[in-house]
């Protein structure tokens, strides 16, 4: 299995990084429609069902399959020979950082399904601070792999 492993190495991460892209996106840009979302439209109204539309099928459609792959693919990194060195500090900081990202993820699906049925009560600034995050958690894991302190 672990030559297996190795030898689709190239794929794998390949794979991984695009899936990481895409959930990236998708986390970058679902707190951007909470904002105009929360600031620009009223409840109920035709552009409150459109917006709906529009967070549904981002997260649901891109970004759960997105985080699925990210995790499946960095799993199969984990378990690839000679990738991660368990006794460095870099791996667990990575693993931190994508639990981070991970329960950023769960708590904006929370959201959305506040605003789905009509309960949501952050206004937009906290949807623009909570934008943050991910950036932070971006920076955190990539500094970490690269630079492998």
């Amino acid at each position: 299995m672990s030559e297996f492993l190795a030898a689709v190495y190239p794929w794998t991460k390949s794979l991984h990084v695009i899936s990481v892209i895409a959930w990236m996106a998708g986390l970058f840009y679902l707190p951007r429609l909470f904002v105009y979302h929360v600031e620009a439209v009223g409840t109920g109204s035709a552009a409150d069902g459109l917006f709906q539309t529009m967070e549904r099928k981002l997260y649901g459609v891109i970004m759960n399959p997105a985080m699925g792959a990210t995790w499946l693919f960095g799993l199969v990194l984990v378990f690839t020979p000679g990738v991660v060195d368990w006794a460095a500090g870099w791996p667990w900081v990575k693993a931190a950082g994508v639990l981070g990202m991970t329960w950023f993820h769960l708590w904006l699906g929370r959201r959305r399904r506040d605003f789905a049925a009509g309960t949501n009560r952050l206004p937009g600034r906290r949807y623009r601070i909570m934008n943050e995050v991910p950036t932070l958690l971006m920076v955190v894991i990539v500094v970490a792999v690269i630079v492998r302190f």
